[in-house]
């Protein structure tokens, strides 16, 4: 069942790729695909920031369950693990602000 289930799933992901080859937009010139391409590039710009903000996510929730747990093993060298934890969170939140910096130097809004 799982494999009949895979192969479902694999021939759908192909059919959906190939929807847009059929999708037309009726513009009067036909060689002008500025609208199109800002189009996709918004898109692509929040499909790309919102996987970097679940990476993020789930980074900061492992850091935070691996002091916890260094804590609860270690009472003594909690305010170390503490102070790695909170440069690590720092580290991957500064990361994903990085890639919203990305995200509006890539997606300029036109004017």
């Amino acid at each position: 069942m799982s494999k009949l289930r895979m192969m479902f799933f694999a021939v759908v992901g192909i059919l959906m790729s190939g929807m847009t080859v059929f999708a037309q937009v009726n513009t009067p010139a036909a060689g002008d695909n500025a609208f199109s391409l800002n189009k996709y590039r918004a898109i692509a710009a929040g499909v790309g920031f919102g996987i970097a903000v679940v990476g993020g996510a789930i980074g900061q929730s492992r850091i935070g369950a691996a002091a916890c747990e260094g804590a609860a093993r270690n009472p003594g060298a909690a305010g170390r693990i503490q102070t790695m934890m909170i440069l690590g969170l720092a580290l991957i939140e500064s990361l994903v602000l990085f890639a919203l910096l990305v995200i509006f130097a890539v997606v300029k809004p036109t004017v």
